[in-house]
């Protein structure tokens, strides 16, 4: 994984954060750890965005994907860029998660 910090985004701050998200060892522990960080419309745009990727991951139409969340179509296609042209976070969590469903 390329640990350089590109301009920006890649802060000393987002990597103590990542490191204390390494610290957690349960699903349970990140979502309490997730619930004190974040607000409950913060981890529900988290959430709804990481629903859009496995939809879309699972070859679902924008539109269906809209009905299904009640995401916006241009939301849906920021997902979609960044899962097909990101920096490879999606990717990796999607292909992880078909290897390991019961993860």
């Amino acid at each position: 994984m390329n640990t350089a910090r590109p301009a920006g985004w890649r802060t000393e701050e987002l990597d103590a954060l990542c490191d204390a998200i390494l610290t957690l060892r349960t699903a349970d522990e990140i979502a309490l750890f997730l619930r004190d960080l974040c607000t409950r419309s913060e981890i529900g745009e988290l959430s709804s965005r990481w629903t859009v990727a496995t939809l879309l991951e699972a070859g679902m139409p924008y539109r269906e994907v809209s009905e299904q969340t009640g995401i916006s179509t241009t939301t849906i296609g920021r997902v979609n860029e960044w899962r097909r042209h990101g920096m490879g976070g999606y990717r990796l969590a999607l292909d992880r998660m078909r290897r390991e469903p019961d993860a």
